[in-house]
């Protein structure tokens, strides 16, 4: 499937979450997976994942982004947070702006600190389970 990982975050976590999603689910693994801003935009993606850890407000970087992708950019958009529900229904509301479909189901992961990057073996299953979930409702 044609997508992008999109990560905003210091926490290595969400990083090996992010490398997980990109081996296992995106049929072109080069510039597959991005900080955001990323280096190459968006362009004709299917789906775009962002991982983000976010306060109350999200970061006005990722905010201004989100509202940048529109339908020829990116079709469907899907969101890994760390964080609460709060920050996180300010991008869908940025994305569905835009024009691009904002996946309502968000998956929510307690980040840990910054330096510890272990996922656990449940954590890697609810990820799993959630794209397949994603993925089976673009089909």
């Amino acid at each position: 499937m044609k997508m992008r990982v999109l990560y905003l975050t210091g926490k290595k976590k969400l990083l090996n979450i992010a490398d997980m999603i990109t081996n296992k689910y995106a049929t072109e693994k080069v510039n597959c997976m991005d900080k955001i801003p990323p280096a190459y935009s968006c362009d004709k993606e299917r789906l775009v994942v962002i991982l983000a850890t976010v306060g109350k407000d999200a970061p006005n970087s990722l905010v201004l982004f989100c509202k940048e992708l529109t339908k020829a950019r990116a079709a469907n958009v899907a969101f890994i947070i760390d964080g609460p529900a709060e920050g996180a229904k300010v991008l869908i509301d940025a994305v569905k702006g835009a024009g691009s479909n904002a996946i309502e189901d968000i998956l929510y992961i307690k980040g840990g600190l910054p330096f510890l990057g272990g996922v656990k073996d449940e954590e890697k299953a609810a990820v799993t389970e959630w794209m397949d979930k994603i993925s089976a409702n673009l089909a």
